[in-house]
């Protein structure tokens, strides 16, 4: 591997503290394709074909204009960061890419990682979540902690965070650009793991922006405080007249007034259920 110094690479400083160019392990060197290895803890697991082509094709004609941070691997080399520009490398044919060899630990690693990502805008909203949360994990760091290492407010990390505790299929949904991480944010709110499915299907389906998934939700919230509201002013036995005709009839059923005058409301959502129910209902006659 030939030495070849450079004035690349410099930004770097920025990501990694303790990183001096100017002293030996900070030269830029031209290192065999093949000698360097992805990192395994690498938070960005999908790379888009499409644009790793567009940036092969841009490496073809003007080369890698920021060399990739590796950090020694035994006889062989770990990208620290700059994925993406090796595939594309790779992609392009090259034999050689220029490297900036640096010594750091596994936990400064990973948080020049995630870091270069997160400021390249490379990670979706799972990934970044995925990535802080590894980082909590090995490292044994707070939210605080990795606030302060990749300049993010607590408030960010915590609702990062947040993401990953929603039911798979929504989390799918973001990590493929269906949802965006603020619809996400607002579905994480509920409590109702049914209704955060339901709602993140309308919002799909329907397309809805972020706020008026915030609307729904706000008004969802509004009508279960107002049922259990009267929930809490029926008496006894207007309660087990309820849970008996609810067991009895499978759709939506709701009491309001009293035991001396009040309505019974049955709900159906389809031309087949109002069609059930009335096969029901008279059946019962």
């Amino acid at each position: 591997m030939d030495r070849k110094r450079s004035g690349l690479g410099r930004g770097l400083v920025a990501l990694f503290p303790g990183f001096d160019e100017e002293t030996a392990t900070g030269a830029v060197l031209m290192a065999n394709i093949r000698e360097i290895d992805t990192n395994p803890a690498q938070p960005r697991k999908n790379f888009n074909r499409e644009t790793l082509q567009e940036l092969a094709h841009s490496i073809k004609q003007h080369g890698i204009v920021q060399p990739l941070l590796v950090k020694k691997s035994g006889a062989r080399f770990m990208i620290v960061a700059g994925e993406r520009r090796y595939r594309a490398a790779r992609l392009a044919g090259l034999s050689e890419v220029p490297v900036l060899l640096t010594a750091c630990n596994e936990q400064e690693m990973a948080e020049v990682a995630l870091i270069e990502n997160i400021q390249r805008e490379n990670l979706n909203p799972v990934e970044e979540a995925a990535a802080i949360v590894f980082l909590m994990k090995q490292h044994d760091l707070s939210q605080e902690d990795v606030a302060k290492r990749i300049g993010k407010s607590r408030s960010a990390i915590s609702n990062s965070i947040r993401l990953l505790s929603l039911p798979v299929p929504i989390v799918m949904a973001v990590e493929d650009g269906r949802l965006t991480a603020g619809h996400a944010k607002i579905l994480a709110g509920l409590t109702d793991e049914n209704r955060q499915l339901r709602l993140a299907e309308k919002a799909h389906m329907e397309g809805w922006a972020v706020h008026r998934l915030e609307t729904e939700v706000r008004g969802a919230r509004a009508k279960k405080a107002t049922r259990s509201r009267k929930r809490k002013e029926m008496s006894g036995d207007m309660l087990d007249v309820l849970s008996e005709l609810r067991m009895k009839y499978p759709t939506r059923i709701d009491i309001t007034g009293t035991t001396a005058k009040g309505k019974i409301i049955f709900s159906y959502y389809s031309e087949r259920e109002l069609d059930y129910l009335y096969q029901q209902l008279t059946e019962d006659r």
